[in-house]
């Protein structure tokens, strides 16, 4: 079952690469407190991913971060060492959190799991954004499968 508008996020760990090398992150520490715009992705370095949605939060980030967004963090199950790479190539800076779910168990927890293995891809996460307000997501944004709309950074404004 997915995720909805008024449901807790699970407490799950994802990876992030700091400074420090790979370090855990739970979704307690991501999301206690903070208004935070999580999108997820079918894949790094894949095609509408790197050439629209990933780019489209770091070009909106001003106008994110002045509807009172504190954290917005972009989700893939990919390792952490490609979700870094990615948001190198991709010059996220410090504008995007790169966030990696490589085993997917926020992804199955949320229930956005992608089966993509006949495309030689295996289980992936779909598309998809949400608006989490102190762990409670206020508006979750699923696309249909191939689609790119509600989980971009422009329709997520407007749910601000």
């Amino acid at each position: 079952m997915s995720i909805k508008s008024g449901d807790a996020v699970p407490e799950v760990n994802l990876k992030h690469k700091t400074a420090n090398g790979i370090t855990d992150i739970s979704t307690k520490e991501l999301f206690s407190g903070k208004k935070v715009v999580l999108f997820a992705v079918p894949g790094a370095f894949t095609p509408t991913c790197s050439a629209k949605h990933l780019p489209g939060f770091v070009n909106k980030y001003n106008e994110l971060k002045a509807k009172g967004v504190d954290v917005i963090a972009c989700l893939s199950v990919n390792d952490a060492f490609v979700m870094d790479a990615w948001g190198l190539d991709q010059n996220v800076e410090d504008k995007v959190m790169m966030l990696a779910d490589g085993s997917g168990y926020f992804t199955k927890a949320i229930g956005q799991e992608l089966d993509r293995m006949e495309a030689g891809m295996g289980m992936r996460s779909a598309r998809y954004a949400m608006i989490v307000d102190d762990g409670i997501v206020t508006e979750m944004l699923s696309e249909e499968p191939g689609a790119f709309e509600v989980s971009s950074a422009e329709y997520v404004l407007t749910k601000l």
